[in-house]
């Protein structure tokens, strides 16, 4: 067992693993850690405890020490330099003509590095950019380009349902949304319905995965072939939270209900989408 503290630099963002090197941390305290791009502050998001060795991956770096009021004062004197860099930049993306949309500049806590993050369409030649920029800043200098779900988490706004995107809130980390569970979860294949403002599969579809995939394996879909207490027949349609479906008899040709607990399987059908629609939600999981 290893004793470990987790630290958030971002306000919903990935929680990584340190080493609290002896030292009690609470909930909200602010942390001066070396990472992998420089020294940081973070916040305490995972107190003080004892995890597996296997779930960490060693060595894990020391947190270094609380953060002071004069380590605050630095962060909040970086925002200020990360605003005028983000419009130095702009202006600098114009006059190199690049086919970029930048959106966020970060500076690392000890100012060592600043990081600019943009999308663009395709792969964008910044050397020029970058040089311009080193040369105004005096520090290193690095251009991230990312996707579009991290661009829907930097711009923010206000998913289907009303509310402000998951991604946003309290996703710290993304995960991979699949054409199946819009299958599994009897949603509409058009894909305006099923996508999020970054116009790929709403993250959303995961949260009740787990229990579709579960109720399925009871319950059969439609053009399957069961048993009933009136013969065998073909599944018309399923409404899988009510536990109930339709079936055609083979018997006398009419649509029967039943309850699934009522069946049994004897040929399970597979959903068919048509290549049109497939192609589209192709494009949204990726």
């Amino acid at each position: 067992m290893v004793e470990i503290v987790g630290i958030r630099f971002k306000k919903v963002g990935k929680t990584y693993y340190f080493d609290p090197d002896g030292k009690k941390f609470e909930l909200g305290d602010k942390v001066i850690v070396e990472t992998a791009r420089g020294v940081e502050m973070g916040e305490i998001s995972i107190e003080n405890r004892m995890v597996a060795d296997e779930k960490i991956i060693p060595p894990l770096k020391k947190v270094m020490r609380a953060a002071s009021p004069k380590d605050l004062e630095q962060v909040i004197i970086n925002e200020h330099k990360q605003e005028e860099a983000f419009r130095i930049c702009k202006e600098k993306i114009e006059k190199h003509k690049l086919e970029m949309k930048l959106l966020e500049v970060e500076y690392t806590f000890d100012r060592s590095k600043i990081l600019f993050y943009f999308t663009a369409d395709g792969r964008v030649d910044f050397r020029e950019l970058v040089k311009d920029l080193a040369s105004v800043f005096k520090t290193r200098i690095e251009l991230r380009q990312i996707g579009v779900r991290d661009e829907a988490k930097f711009l923010k706004g206000i998913g289907v349902c009303g509310r402000p995107f998951c991604c946003t809130t309290f996703l710290g980390d993304f995960q991979p949304v699949s054409i199946k569970m819009a299958k599994d979860q009897n949603l509409s294949l058009n894909s305006s319905k099923n996508s999020g403002g970054c116009g790929r599969l709403m993250c959303c579809l995961n949260y009740e995965q787990s229990n579709y995939e579960k109720m399925w394996i009871v319950t059969p879909r439609p053009r399957s072939i069961v048993e009933t207490p009136q013969g065998r027949g073909m599944v018309i349609d399923v409404n899988i939270l009510k536990g109930t479906l339709r079936v055609l008899l083979d018997s006398n040709g009419t649509v029967v209900p039943f309850t699934v607990k009522e069946i049994r399987i004897v040929k399970n059908a597979e959903t068919e989408i048509d290549k049109e629609t497939l192609k589209e939600l192709k494009k949204m999981e990726e």
